[in-house]
């Protein structure tokens, strides 16, 4: 394993493998819930996102995790900790099939997430790049208690994209 499981009431959290590959595929296919995330990919284009979250932990200690609803064993989605070179900083992201949508998971597991971020890797903030249409991410991210931090640029191969950075720091977080 490359790296911990993480629980929460739902959901279990662990890095991605190879056993994820069909649900994810299936996920970055679609072009509604692959919308904010680089758009719909063939299933070549899913591998490498996931190879590429895999080999975060590989080379990062930490990476998106999968996230896996416990009273199916179904994967879901995924969520967690992610920066690039060059980010716009040290990202909790999260990213759900459609079927997963309304239930609350994205928060349940960023929160998670944040919590991670901040006890075991010891971050001292996180951000949240996110598309100003997106608005249920931005809801999300105000439930976990991020604010608006204002506008900003990926990075490459993203250098087009403008996006809203919400963020947080462990002192905000601690303070909840």
């Amino acid at each position: 394993m490359l790296g911990p499981t993480l629980e929460t009431d739902r959901l279990l959290l662990r890095p991605p493998s190879a056993e994820d590959y069909d649900a994810w595929a299936a996920f970055m296919a679609d072009p509604v819930a692959a919308r904010f995330v680089g758009g719909a990919q063939p299933p070549a284009g899913a591998w490498r996102s996931l190879a590429m979250m895999a080999g975060s932990w590989v080379i990062s200690g930490f990476g998106n995790f999968s996230v896996v609803e416990k009273a199916s064993g179904r994967w879901v989605g995924r969520a967690g900790p992610w920066q690039p070179a060059d980010w716009p900083g040290p990202e909790i992201g999260w990213a759900f099939d459609r079927s997963a949508w309304g239930k609350g998971y994205a928060t349940e597991a960023a929160q998670r997430c944040l919590a991670f971020a901040f006890e075991v890797l010891g971050w001292d903030r996180v951000v949240h790049p996110i598309d100003p249409a997106n608005i249920a991410s931005i809801a999300v991210a105000q439930r976990i208690g991020s604010t608006l931090l204002g506008p900003t640029r990926l990075r490459l191969p993203h250098v087009e994209v403008v996006v809203d950075l919400y963020g947080q720091s462990r002192a905000e977080w601690a303070a909840k």
